[in-house]
């Protein structure tokens, strides 16, 4: 399968969906559940001053560039996987694999 293309079970959905044959569950209730722990992920209340290497700002601005992005909006996003456990560092893992003996 092409990348952007659909399979059969994904057209059904598709198609269901603009059909409009899906209803909403959500409940007001949920719904601001939802509201206010979006509000306070997104709430960027502090602010930090950090020095870092001109090499590093350049590759991290360049990185950026890349995605599109503020470069201040990548390196929040990285601090923010790091802290959140959810930052995969692929050279530390490949390391430990191979050391741990894991096939790759």
């Amino acid at each position: 399968m092409k990348k952007g293309q659909l399979d059969k079970e994904e057209r059904e959905i598709l198609n269901a969906f603009e059909a409009g044959e899906f209803k909403s569950v959500m409940t007001d209730e949920r719904k601001q559940e939802i509201q206010q722990a979006a509000t306070a992920t997104f709430k960027k209340d502090k602010r930090i001053n950090i020095r870092l290497s001109g090499r590093d700002l350049s590759a991290i601005q360049r990185r950026a560039l890349e995605e599109g992005i503020p470069y201040q909006t990548l390196v929040t996003s990285i601090l923010h996987k790091y802290v959140s456990g959810s930052l995969y560092d692929a050279i530390a893992n490949r390391d430990r694999e191979r050391s741990e003996g894991i096939p790759q």
